[in-house]
């Protein structure tokens, strides 16, 4: 086997060297073993297929032939009907170049179209094409036919008279890896992001199928909905057929959005007679390829840290998520079950692909098995979002719906191109118990002789094992020196937080002053740019500023400053500036008519304000008042607290909040409803510059924790219980994290004794001179 690889890799170096850059050479050798493996395995069956292929045209099926019965006579899976064969057209080459290529078009043309599309993808005619006009087509022919080199399924005889053993499609299928291996090695920049490596497959096949191995069910459907190049579901096959499943019973089916990486996973299949119809090539997250099918199992390694911001714009119709699947049943703080859009930030969708295998899992009366997901993803998928986003929702929805069995934390630099920390999540709607188990084997590997990328260490076959059995055993343990793996085991609730906000009132110190009024007439989202628009053009702001736009546009950019379209209309809009000049001039007649005296008490200088507004007759809304009065204010803690509302007492709100939230009325001044001695109830307006938010364990009471954790520090502080949250957020840190133990200080000052030593009593000199 070593030999072949050997011969293979050669042609890379000695024909396609000054022709394709480097990392350009996979793309041309690849399809290139691939074809030389399909030409040998149809070469027994090629007259058959001729003949049937003229019986079909001569009963005028040209336009539609019977591709099964010409795969029936080629006793494969694919079927070529030229007049080619790889040796033929190396035998009956010509000195034209124009001659050879157009023979080889018409030989890759005559295809069955499952390996014309693996070709398509490779992009594989236009290097074809490069090849030719470099005089480089009938060399790379030549060395792949090469007598030495036998791809075929049986044995031959070499020049030398040295016999060469027949290869197998599993022998095919490996030397077919190890070339994948060596190109993505030597590609490392691009590699990781399409391959995972094999130390790290193998991990998660034992962890999604030891466990069930004496209850496979009879047909095993395998998923990747980001296969890249197919290495999940190979080693997932490989795997099943070491515990001696027949392959006629594993079903595989991915979806890979890169077309090189999509040709590479679908020419391995073809290569090891694996059927490859199971793979499609598309966008996972815009197209439900499989929306009509559920599978056994899945193992995937998808994107992480990756933009589907242009994604997003397929699956939405304005703020209309169309996409059920990544819509969810979750419950509010209130116990009402709501659907829920639960896509996370456009910067990453990796959390979306975990939603695509809850979709695409069997239910419990399909296969009473269940369904068992390995699922790769970093550090982000743990704890990004707060409570009420994306990420925390599709969370919560794993762990309250009891679909995370374990989380498993890799060794950093295990990938290729990235050194960052990674975490498998293992899922399964089939589980013994409502535990989650946290396993941290970031210390469980051998280092590599040489890095690849990022890439320097592997998980040994022993630290794969003593994972497994951790997490087969649901085992809590401490890293030791013969076990690398510590694991503890938690309840889903423990990873779930209320997201309470706390309040503070508002309080305002007011006083009228002819420099804040005037501040009113500039835009206060824009306030500097608007003032040096008045600045310059004076009174032409409010007449019209249409024939100044371009020196305006010019000032812009010669200053860095960016505006949306919307914004710049706003900025030069006459109508905006003559009502901010009239709520301005408004406010200099209510600092003559109420004076410019200071109160401390905000809702005395309102009350003044609104009978002003009266006597004057100007008519103000109250949202316009309230911009005059702002403007005039501060804030100061020694002020008195801003009026929100004042309820009667017989206000239906107070009986319908307690009842929702089930609270006793004594306690409703800590939920801000302070009531008074006529019996009515003031809220006070929060001041948002003062509002902090408290993450409470949902095993604690709320109440119970804002008395022990807030109240002592800030008395005046209430709970705004009715934008609660819940949120969910799993920290390995947190759980596993271990601080490096602090030095003695006998150890520092022997330190210290010791440089001083080595500078000849400066230290000690130095001292004496204080």
């Amino acid at each position: 086997m070593e030999q072949l690889i050997a011969l293979i890799w050669n042609i890379a170096d000695d024909v396609l060297r000054d022709v394709f850059l480097r990392g350009q050479y996979r793309d041309v050798i690849l399809p290139m073993v691939v074809l030389r493996r399909l030409d040998a395995l149809l070469e027994p069956t090629k007259e058959a297929v001729e003949q049937e292929y003229k019986s079909q045209i001569e009963a005028g099926l040209a336009d539609n032939i019977d591709e099964e019965a010409l795969k029936d006579e080629s006793k494969q899976t694919y079927y070529n009907i030229s007049k080619w064969t790889l040796n033929r057209l190396k035998n009956q080459s010509s000195d034209n170049n124009d001659i050879n290529y157009a023979n080889f078009i018409e030989y890759l043309n005559g295809y069955s179209e499952n390996v014309k599309d693996v070709l398509k993808n490779f992009e594989f005619y236009a290097k074809v094409k490069k090849l030719a006009d470099n005089d480089r087509l009938i060399s790379i022919i030549e060395r792949i036919t090469d007598p030495r080199l036998n791809l075929t399924d049986r044995p031959a005889i070499d020049p030398d008279g040295l016999p060469l053993p027949a290869v197998s499609n599993l022998q095919m299928g490996t030397l077919f890896e190890e070339l994948l291996r060596r190109f993505n090695e030597e590609n490392n920049e691009e590699a990781g992001e399409h391959f995972t490596p094999r130390d790290v497959i193998e991990l998660l096949a034992k962890m999604v199928f030891e466990p069930v191995k004496d209850n496979l069910p009879k047909i095993i459907s395998l998923y990747d909905p980001a296969c890249g190049s197919g290495g999940m579901l190979t080693e997932g096959r490989d795997y099943l057929l070491n515990m001696g499943v027949i392959p006629n019973a594993i079903q595989m089916y991915g979806t890979e959005v890169n077309p090189e990486t999509y040709a590479i996973c679908k020419s391995d299949f073809i290569i090891k007679g694996v059927d490859p119809e199971g793979m499609h090539r598309g966008n996972t997250i815009t197209e439900n390829h499989f929306h009509n099918k559920q599978f056994g199992y899945m193992l995937t390694n998808p994107p992480y840290g990756k933009s589907w911001k242009e994604d997003k714009k397929k699956i939405y119709h304005d703020k209309d998520l169309l996409d059920a699947r990544f819509n969810l049943k979750l419950t509010n703080f209130i116990g009402e079950e709501e659907i829920v859009d639960s896509t996370p930030r456009t910067s990453d969708g990796q959390l979306l692909f975990i939603l695509e295998e809850v979709d695409k899992m069997k239910s419990l009366e399909a296969q009473p098995q269940g369904s068992r997901v390995a699922s790769i993803h970093n550090g982000s998928s743990l704890f990004t979002g707060d409570a009420g986003s994306g990420e925390s929702n599709i969370r919560r929805y794993l762990i309250e719906n009891n679909l995370v069995d374990a989380i498993v934390q890799l060794p950093n630099n295990i990938f290729y191109n990235t050194g960052i920390s990674t975490y498998v999540w293992l899922l399964s709607n089939h589980k013994q118990d409502r535990k989650v188990q946290l396993i941290d084997a970031s210390k469980a590997f051998d280092k590599l002789r040489k890095n690849l990328g990022s890439r320097n260490c592997e998980v040994a076959p022993k630290d794969a094992d003593d994972i497994v059995r951790i997490y087969m055993n649901r085992t809590e343990c401490e890293a030791n020196d013969d076990v690398r793996i510590s694991s503890k085991i938690f309840d889903g609730d423990d990873f779930r937080y209320y997201s309470v906000q706390i309040e503070r009132p508002l309080r305002l110190r007011c006083r009228f002053s002819a420099v804040k009024c005037d501040e009113l007439l500039f835009d206060s989202s824009m306030m500097e740019l608007s003032k040096w628009l008045y600045q310059t053009y004076g009174d032409k702001v409010f007449s019209g500023l249409e024939a100044e736009v371009t020196d305006i546009k010019e000032y812009l950019s010669e200053n860095e400053l960016k505006l949306t379209d919307k914004k710049f209309a706003t900025l030069v809009s006459a109508k905006k500036w003559q009502e901010r000049r009239a709520l301005q001039q408004a406010a200099m007649k209510f600092m003559h008519k109420v004076g410019t005296a200071e109160y401390d008490d905000y809702n005395l200088f309102l009350a003044l304000n609104q009978k002003a507004n009266k006597e004057l007759g100007l008519k103000l809304t109250a949202a316009q008042l309230k911009n005059i009065l702002r403007t005039n204010a501060v804030q100061d803690p020694t002020a008195k607290p801003v009026i929100a509302k004042v309820l009667k007492a017989k206000n239906k709100d107070i009986p319908a909040f307690l009842a929702t939230y089930g609270i006793d009325e004594s306690l409703l001044p800590d939920y801000g409803y302070y009531r008074q001695t006529d019996g009515t109830y003031v809220t006070y307006e929060a001041d948002s510059d003062l509002r902090d938010t408290e993450k409470i364990p949902v095993k604690e009471d709320i109440w119970e924790y804002v008395q022990r954790e807030v109240k002592p520090y800030v008395a005046e502080a209430w709970i705004n219980l009715p934008v609660t949250k819940i949120g969910c957020e799993i920290s390995f840190n947190k759980y596993f994290y271990k601080p490096a133990k602090l030095r003695s200080l006998e150890e520092n000052e022997r330190d210290i004794l010791d440089l001083d030593r080595q500078s000849q009593g400066f230290i000690e000199s130095l001292l004496k001179m204080m």
